[in-house]
C-alpha cells in the first residue's frame, strides 16, 4: 500500500471514530423516521455504522486489493441496507446491514477479478447460475454438475458451461474448498441462500400462522403442525396416525375440515392478535 493511501486511511479511520455507536432503540427511531421521508436520519444511521464496513472490508483484504475500494464498496451496501430497513422486524441495524455491505462487496470483487466483461444476457444467466449453485448445494449436499444447474435455471448445458469459461474460472465448479489457490464460485459470488428480507417475511408468516393455530383445538392444532412442518419435519398421514393413535383417514379428514374451518373464517386467517 502507498505512503499517500496509508495516510487516506489514516485519515478516514480518525473520522469515522467520531461518529457515536447508537443503541438499538435508537436505530429504530431513525429507521421510522427514515420511512417518513427525514434523509438526514439516514445519513446519521450509515455513519454510526461506518466501523462496521472497515471490520468487514478487512477480511477480504489481500495484497492485491485496495482496502479503500473495499471500504467504499461496503459502504454502497451499507447505504442500500439503511433505505430498506424494517423497524417493525426488531432485529439491529448490524445484523441486517452486515449482508449487504458483504454483498456488495463480493461484486467488486468478482468484477475486479474477472477478465472477460459479459453481454447483459450472459450476466443474467450468471446470476441465475449463482442461485442455482447455493440452492443446489444445500439440497444434494455437495457441488452440483453444470448439468444439474442447467435443469434448474432452464437453460442448454452448454449455455452454462460458456458463461462459467467466460468468466476466466472463477466460477470453477471443480475448485476444492481445502486450495488455498483456488477461487470456488462459493467464494467469490453472492450467496442467495440468505436473504434478510425473505428470512424476515418467512419469520413473520409464521409468527401469523401460529396465532391461527392457536385458535383451534388441540387435536387441529397438532396435525397441522405435524402435516406442515411446524417442527421441521412433515409428517405422513400413517406417522401422525400412530403417534395420535386415530387412524389414517380420520387424519385425513380433520385436516381437510380443519383446512376448510379456516379458509371460511376470513377472521382466522386476519387474524392480528
Amino acid at each position: 500500500m502507498t505512503e499517500d493511501k496509508t495516510n487516506l486511511l489514516q485519515i478516514y479511520f480518525s473520522q469515522i471514530k467520531a461518529y457515536r455507536l447508537l443503541s438499538f432503540e435508537e436505530e429504530l427511531d431513525l429507521a421510522r423516521r427514515i420511512q417518513w421521508g427525514e434523509k438526514q436520519c439516514r445519513q446519521r444511521l450509515v455513519e454510526s455504522n461506518l466501523r462496521l464496513v472497515v471490520k468487514i472490508a478487512r477480511s477480504y483484504f489481500s495484497p492485491d486489493l485496495s482496502l479503500l475500494d473495499l471500504i467504499q464498496e461496503g459502504n454502497l451496501g451499507l447505504i442500500h441496507a439503511a433505505e430498506l430497513y424494517d423497524p417493525a422486524k426488531q432485529v439491529r441495524f448490524s445484523t441486517y446491514a452486515g449482508w449487504w455491505i458483504k454483498q456488495s462487496i463480493f461484486r467488486f470483487l468478482v468484477n475486479k477479478r474477472r477478465i472477460i466483461r459479459l453481454p447483459q444476457r450472459k450476466e443474467e444467466i450468471l446470476k441465475k447460475i449463482q442461485r442455482a449453485y447455493h440452492i443446489l448445494t444445500q439440497e444434494l449436499t455437495r457441488k452440483p454438475t453444470p448439468k444439474e444447474i442447467a435443469g434448474e435455471i432452464g437453460v442448454s448445458v452448454s449455455d452454462v458451461n460458456t458463461v462459467l469459461f467466460m468468466t476466466n474460472g472463477i466460477l470453477s465448479l471443480d475448485a476444492e474448498g481445502d486450495d488455498p489457490n483456488s477461487e470456488g464460485i462459493l467464494e467469490y459470488h453472492e450467496d442467495y441462500t440468505y436473504n434478510p428480507e425473505r428470512v424476515f417475511l418467512r419469520k413473520d408468516s409464521k409468527a401469523a400462522a401460529m396465532k391461527v393455530l392457536n385458535t383451534l383445538t388441540k387435536r387441529e392444532k397438532d396435525i397441522l403442525m405435524y402435516r406442515y412442518q411446524f417442527d421441521g419435519e412433515r409428517y405422513t398421514l400413517k406417522k401422525i396416525g400412530r403417534k395420535m393413535g386415530i387412524s389414517p383417514e380420520t387424519v385425513r379428514q380433520i385436516e381437510i375440515k380443519t383446512l376448510q374451518k379456516i379458509q371460511n373464517n376470513p377472521a382466522l386467517y386476519n387474524y392480528s392478535g
